[in-house]
């Protein structure tokens, strides 16, 4: 694969994993980066197994591989192994450029990835991105998508697909105003909410944009954890008065409205539950977990999850 877009070649990378997979389910897959990969580790891996069966080899990063590894892979390009599929990621330009240029000449298949840049580019990205996932869309919406997000093509790829989704077949102008509005409008209580109703997909969906645009991992962390406990506290009140709620538990009557729609399907040991996740979480963005992100992606999975439960409990 060679090519400045990482979406491309990891999408190409990708493909090629499943092809292997698909003729030789039991394949081996080692996955290495050129940059500082002793040559010994290489001829390793590339050496005829011992116990047979197929291997799939990437070595990514090719553009950094030092003279004696490209000259391995370059030695490898002349004599290759049928059991074992090599491929071999250059991110473009011209260091190391001979070494594609040698496995070109031994037949290897090449997979451009050349640099979205353009924006009648991008356009077409995002045209092919919705054709992909099912829908069509229109001139006018693929350039407003284009405008609103920029250049990431992630982010075009994952608003093309839900657009489809969240749309239907066809994507107009007024659509993507829609959907762009409601995602540049999102803030931790928006996430809150999807959890607390057990909209688990949404709920990803909304931490994803969140998380995009710079929300810090502590304010939508504060926001589950209260949205859990103030529908803890309207669940364990007996009256059901907005009124009367907000009073004793000294809480703004629109406040006590939504908790109330939200407490619907839970239980209070489930609700009690979903508190201790709250609880981790906040330590986990304060600095407990590698990963801020992947803490926040885990509590909204584990709050679903027991909103579920509770919800076949009462059922």
């Amino acid at each position: 694969m060679v090519g400045e877009e990482e979406l491309l070649r990891s999408r190409a990378v990708t493909a090629v994993r499943a092809a292997v997979l698909e003729r030789h389910p039991d394949a081996e897959l080692h996955e290495l980066a050129a940059l500082g990969l002793p040559v010994g580790q290489l001829a390793d891996v590339l050496a005829p197994s011992l116990f047979g069966g197929h291997r799939l080899v990437v070595v990514t990063g090719v553009h950094e591989a030092a003279g004696a590894l490209s000259d391995a892979l370059t030695s490898y390009a002349k004599d290759p192994d049928p059991d074992l599929t090599l491929v071999v990621v250059h991110s473009g330009g011209k260091r190391n450029e001979a070494l594609i240029k040698a496995f070109t000449a031994a037949g290897a298949a090449v997979d451009d990835c050349p640099k979205v840049s353009s924006v009648g580019d991008r356009i077409a990205f995002v045209r092919n991105e919705v054709r992909t996932a099912g829908g069509r869309i229109t001139a006018d919406a693929a350039s407003a998508l284009v405008e609103a997000i920029g250049a990431d093509l992630r982010q075009l790829s994952s608003a093309a697909s839900q657009l489809v989704s969240d749309f239907g077949g066809t994507v107009d102008g007024d659509a993507v105003a829609r959907f762009h509005r409601g995602q540049a409008e999102v803030t931790g209580f928006t996430v809150a909410e999807r959890v607390l109703v057990g909209d688990r997909q949404g709920s990803l969906e909304m931490l994803r944009w969140a998380l995009q645009r710079g929300v810090a991992h502590v304010l939508i962390a504060d926001a589950i954890a209260d949205g859990v406990r103030t529908a803890a506290r309207v669940t364990s009140v007996r009256s059901t008065n907005p009124g009367e709620l907000a009073r004793t538990l000294k809480l703004p009557p629109w406040k006590v409205k939504k908790a109330q729609a939200q407490a619907r399907g839970w239980s209070i040991e489930g609700l009690q539950q979903a508190i201790g996740v709250a609880a981790e979480l906040n330590a986990d963005v304060k600095g407990a977990a590698a990963s801020a992100d992947y803490a926040l992606e885990r509590a909204v999975r584990r709050i679903v999850a027991i909103r579920a439960a509770s919800a076949r409990g009462r059922a």
